[in-house]
């Protein structure tokens, strides 16, 4: 099923383009500033890296004196790091590998290098220089098509859509949602160079599926009034993962924030079309959640490296959106929060007893809480976690939540169920610090566990485990957040 959904919160509502928007007013009420500043809604850091993309808003901060980004102007050398024009020395940030994977290469530089193409801004790059026009338009009123290769992501103007015909079923990836001429637009288009990109045709791994119809029309949507309805504002496609599992869904909101810079624009708008024919003046597919080489979801990383740039920028994004602020961290304490499960499995059978020795630490603030989002809200539950220091949970989605920690925590997964690498390399995009479990004969299962078909299962039981190994770790945690270069507090640890 294809699914149109805007994560409202996460947009702001910019032209696709960024360059094609209205420009700023010019001749406003005096006393009034020359631009809408309040509705760009980045964080702070952000802005000069904004305003790089978007000259012609610059331009009208230096002439407005109500702009209150003028500090900022001086730093319009600083990029993202996927523009052209970006010098390495003004990116946003960059990869730090400790050691070189020689299954990779075998330089640090060069390992750097391939990590910030894979998981960092360097995505975004590669995916715009794979940019090309699969539907040309001849004037200024036809549509257009421009995708990435596999058509991974897409970019449409007056798009025209016929859902007359659409047979309503459970499947939630139907392959053959569109029949040749329900979905188009007026433009010339190269009918070989799109159907040879279906090689990668899946459901959450490409739009090959709803776009190898996509017809030359000999009409123009709009213009001759064949649309029912027609969205005037930018409109965002996606297709869900698993929304039940936090880990999935972020693969969701990771692609559509990369989206956003591909289209280098952050828009806010929420549409369920339900009519016939449905024209939209600008669509967006969107970057999906399980593409070969995709973020998050089983990308293959270099070892040795951590600290994207893209997933950082990602966590203060949503955080200034959803403004959840941090409260610390405490000079003197470091706040300690467990993550319980009421699940079936992976419970800690002696967790009243890893709280309790805890507690012995004067300097451990300790909170256990369960993110039930019947119970605790989604903000709730963010603004728990960004205000903690070491982040403590068994393997499982809930510690998806890193992704939200400060720069300087630490997060402990507890055991991993010897799934080693999904939050080790989660932690290493984030760029926050990850430990585990590290000797067996310290852990103790309730039994083998028992998957309902394949049997044996270290993710299906439930585990103690020795609290003098726990608190060596946890101590360990404490000490790299205390040495962290961005904990304010410098005061010796001596009692930890």
């Amino acid at each position: 099923m294809l699914m149109l959904f805007v994560f409202g919160v996460l947009l702001h509502e910019v032209s696709l383009s960024g360059q094609n928007e209205a420009p700023p007013n010019t001749h406003s009420i005096p006393g009034e500033p020359l631009y809408n500043y309040a509705s760009i809604r980045l964080p702070e850091e952000h802005i000069p890296f904004f305003l790089h993309n978007n000259r012609h808003i610059a331009t009208v901060c230096k002439k407005d004196c109500l702009c209150p980004y003028k500090k900022h102007l001086e730093k319009l050398k600083y990029c993202w790091g996927y523009e052209k024009s970006c010098k390495p020395e003004f990116r946003f940030g960059y990869p730090v590998c400790s050691y070189v994977d020689m299954g990779w290469t075998d330089t640090l530089e060069s390992a750097e290098d391939i990590f910030w193409k894979q998981a960092d801004f360097g995505y975004a790059r590669e995916r715009l220089e794979e940019m090309h026009v699969l539907c040309q338009p001849k004037e200024t009123s036809d549509s257009s098509l421009v995708c990435t290769r596999y058509l991974q992501y897409c970019r449409a103007t007056n798009l025209y859509l016929d859902l007359r015909n659409i047979k309503r079923s459970h499947d939630r990836f139907k392959e053959d949602f569109f029949q040749s001429g329900e979905i188009g637009g007026h433009c010339k288009l190269d009918i070989h160079t799109l159907m040879s990109e279906g090689q990668r045709k899946s459901p959450l791994q490409s739009w090959f599926a709803e776009l190898q119809s996509y017809t030359q029309l000999n009409f123009r949507p709009i213009e001759d009034a064949k649309c029912d309805i027609v969205i005037e504002k930018p409109t965002y496609f996606m297709k869900l993962d698993a929304g039940v599992n936090m880990y999935h869904h972020f693969c969701d909101f990771i692609n559509l924030y990369i989206t956003q810079h591909v289209n280098n624009s952050f828009s806010t708008d929420v549409y369920i079309v339900m009519w016939d024919t449905v024209c939209f003046k600008e669509a967006v597919f969107s970057l999906l959640p399980r593409m070969r080489y995709g973020l998050f979801y089983n990308t293959p990383l270099i070892s040795g490296c951590q600290n994207t740039g893209l997933f950082r920028a990602f966590s203060q994004h949503v955080l200034h959106r959803l403004n959840i602020t941090q409260e610390g961290p405490k000079d003197g304490k470091i706040r300690v929060t467990i993550l319980a499960r009421s699940t079936e499995y992976r419970k800690i059978l002696n967790q009243n007893e890893l709280v309790n020795a805890l507690k012995t630490v004067s300097t451990f603030e300790v909170q256990i809480v369960d993110y039930k989002y019947r119970e605790l809200g989604f903000l709730d539950q963010l603004r728990i976690t960004h205000n903690t220091d070491i982040f403590i949970g068994m393997h499982g989605a809930g510690l998806t939540h890193l992704l939200f920690l400060p720069d300087w925590a630490a997060v402990f997964e507890l055991y991993n169920c010897e799934d080693e690498r999904c939050y080790l390399d989660l932690a290493r995009l984030r760029g926050v610090h990850y430990i585990t479990w590290r000797r067996q004969n310290k852990v103790f299962p309730q039994d083998k566990g028992h998957h309902p078909t394949l049997g044996e299962h270290p993710k299906f039981t439930n585990y103690s485990f020795d609290v003098e190994e726990f608190m060596y770790l946890v101590l360990q945690a404490a000490d790299h957040v205390l040495q962290h270069p961005k904990w304010p507090f410098k005061k010796k640890h001596d009692e930890l």
